[in-house]
């Protein structure tokens, strides 16, 4: 089985020297080369319309119009036009880098000689490596872009799936609070069904998200918020819950974080800031300080200072100190003249 024969390079040269041209012709077509040659400027732009050229030869001095402004113009109208190699005089440097600085992918000196054609030829190979390295590397651009895609829509699709599953569990954990009688145990229930929803809410963020890297943490806080306030007034509990957030993306896996210890400083809020029978206001601030992040819950209730005995099992306050030592972040509390404010401090 015998290899099929080379394709020919096809050449277009423009050049109104007719010997000049008919030379080129002749020598180029004996190294592998399909030469067309045109006269003129307008001659050349009609060629390039008509049909599909490797390489374009362009000399500078032609009558009607110079090199440069056929260059601009195959460089403004012909689509994904070919390399052009600029032919110019040996005294004509200065044009020379002006057609290379106007889109030419090189220059040739025209001499008497054949010289001028062996450059040509070099030329001509090097300019078409140049599209082949350009052509590889715009490729494989296109097929890393292809695979970032891909994986984002597989990675949002794995996030909806993990949403709807912590949907149906948090759904499970509804039906089983509804068979316990009131008390400790369905108080349980209810603040891991908060944690739950903490943690879905990232996740339907995430499959709705143009990047999946991060998070919007207004977004996210304001969703958070309504569903812990819609599960305080089941629980009868009616405060009203205030949310100040900054525009803030943060990183998935810190977000996940911060809405659990929002959802732990919120629940705690509701169940022991006010006594029974009394409502009151519990506010969530969300503030970027540049390299540092400061959220803030607070109340205007009874008041905690993060020292002395813990309200309740305990557990809300052990997992937002994991949370915060995942983050890694500083749990604080401030003084403020009544009530409690809890600060977490991490940078992004």
């Amino acid at each position: 089985m015998t290899d099929p024969p080379p394709v020919a390079i096809s050449v277009l040269y423009i050049d109104d020297d007719a010997g000049l041209g008919r030379l080129v012709t002749r020598i180029l077509e004996r190294n592998g080369c399909e030469v067309t040659h045109v006269t003129s400027g307008d001659q050349g732009l009609a060629a390039l319309r008509e049909r599909r050229f490797d390489i374009v030869g362009l000399d500078h001095f032609m009558p009607g119009r110079d090199g440069l402004d056929v260059l601009d113009e195959i460089r403004r109208t012909i689509p994904n036009a070919p390399p052009v190699i600029y032919v110019t005089g040996a005294d004509e440097g200065r044009v020379a880098i002006a057609a290379l600085k106007a889109g030419a992918a090189d220059y040739v000196i025209k001499d008497v000689g054949n010289a001028f054609i062996d450059l040509f030829r070099q030329a001509i190979d090097q300019a078409l490596v140049q599209v082949a390295l350009r052509r590889e590397k715009e490729a494989a651009e296109t097929e890393m872009r292809e695979a970032r895609e891909r994986a984002e829509i597989l990675l949002r699709e794995v996030n909806h799936r993990v949403a709807n599953s912590l949907q149906l569990v948090a759904s499970l954990v509804t039906m089983q609070q509804k068979t316990v009688p009131d008390g400790p145990a369905r108080e349980a229930l209810a603040e891991a069904q908060g944690r739950i929803h903490a943690i879905a809410q990232v996740h339907r963020r995430l499959y709705t998200s143009d990047d999946v890297r991060f998070v919007d943490m207004a977004g996210y806080l304001e969703g958070l918020a309504e569903e812990l306030a819609a599960a305080m007034r089941v629980a009868a509990r009616e405060h009203a819950l205030r949310l100040d957030a900054e525009p803030l993306r943060v990183p998935t896996d810190k977000a996940v974080a911060v809405g659990v210890i929002v959802s732990e400083l919120v629940t705690n809020a509701f169940k022991y800031a006010y006594p029974a029978g009394q409502s009151g206001e519990i506010r969530i601030r969300l503030s970027n300080g540049g390299s540092a992040v400061s959220l803030a819950v607070e109340d205007d209730g009874a008041g905690w200072s993060g020292e002395g005995p813990i309200q309740g099992s305990g557990l809300g306050m052990r997992i937002i100190r994991a949370m915060a030592a995942s983050l890694p972040a500083r749990l604080s509390y401030d003084a403020p003249p009544i009530g409690t404010r809890a600060i977490l401090t991490f940078e992004l």
